[in-house]
């Protein structure tokens, strides 16, 4: 199932508190960035961040975006506050990786 443009739509507006962020459509889902760095994407109209140890210690529920991929976690919060706090150590996790 591919996601709407309206759950984009929401999750997009759960991100406004975070600077940077673009998405690109991808096989019906999109694939959500900041400043160029992959974090997520919206899967089956479910907000998904990739695992990382940060992110680990919050204990947000793992699914599939599809079938073969690995593990992400699932956000379940609508709350920007919360998102913006999700989304920068997922960040900061990738950057201090590279």
């Amino acid at each position: 199932m591919a996601s709407s443009m309206e759950y984009l739509g929401f999750v997009l507006d759960c991100l406004r508190e975070v600077d940077g962020i673009s998405h690109k459509k991808m096989m019906g889902e999109f694939l959500l960035y900041k400043d160029g760095v992959l974090f997520g994407g919206v899967y089956d109209n479910r907000f998904l961040v990739k695992n990382t140890p940060s992110i680990n210690e919050l204990g947000l529920p793992l699914e599939l975006p599809y079938e073969g991929a690995k593990p992400m976690c699932l956000v379940e919060t609508d709350e920007a506050e919360g998102v913006k706090k999700i989304v920068n150590l997922v960040l900061k996790d990738l950057i201090d990786k590279k």
